[in-house]
């Protein structure tokens, strides 16, 4: 099954981050993007493709210790920007220096359960918002006005498993499907 490692955001972030992109979508060329769905906003903190079903119990409990030694901590969405000419971001704020260490201990669960994983890179939060088929579409506008965009504050308190169910019928407008197949309490958490 295809997995990575998330935050998700608050219902309270999710419904104002769904308000701003509903402005975006009335600037000039969002017609051209393809918008990501409310449903699937999250964090991704690594992402490890397809992940053989007999490598998911350690990985799951790999995931439980990587969760159990994070603290808690607060975000908000705030600001935004791009990939180069494609992909359109809402980038975050407050505990990122956490977030980043969730990351790296979410990468090193994986990577000793024996998931493959792609070269490290420092983590960079992003929450995608649209992406583009091509560098037609000038996105600079887009990120001038998320330049300006802060949400509410909440408490990270769980580390998410996702599962991700590609389109299959190929018919223009399919999404990604996600399914969240394990979560873990945060350190301090519940």
């Amino acid at each position: 099954m295809r997995l990575f490692a998330a935050v998700l955001p608050s219902r309270v972030a999710v419904d104002e981050l769904a308000a701003e992109v509903g402005l975006l979508q009335a600037l000039t060329g969002a017609g051209d993007l393809r918008w990501t769905k409310r449903d699937g906003w999250h964090f991704t903190l690594a992402f490890m493709g397809e992940v053989d079903d007999r490598v998911v119990p350690e990985l799951r409990d790999r995931l439980a210790r990587g969760a159990h030694r994070t603290a808690p901590f607060p975000l908000r969405l705030h600001g935004g920007g791009r990939f180069g000419r494609r992909v359109l971001w809402a980038g975050a704020a407050g505990g990122l220096d956490e977030m980043r260490l969730l990351a790296e201990r979410a990468d090193a669960a994986a990577r000793r359960a024996g998931v493959p994983m792609d070269e490290h890179r420092r983590y960079q939060a992003h929450l995608t918002v649209a992406r583009s088929r091509d560098d037609a579409v000038d996105l600079r506008p887009f990120v001038e006005r998320l330049r300006e965009f802060d949400g509410s504050r909440w408490d990270v308190t769980e580390l998410a498993l996702v599962r991700s169910n590609l389109p299959r019928g190929g018919a223009a407008g399919e999404h990604p499907r996600y399914e969240t197949v394990g979560s873990w309490p945060l350190g301090g958490a519940g």
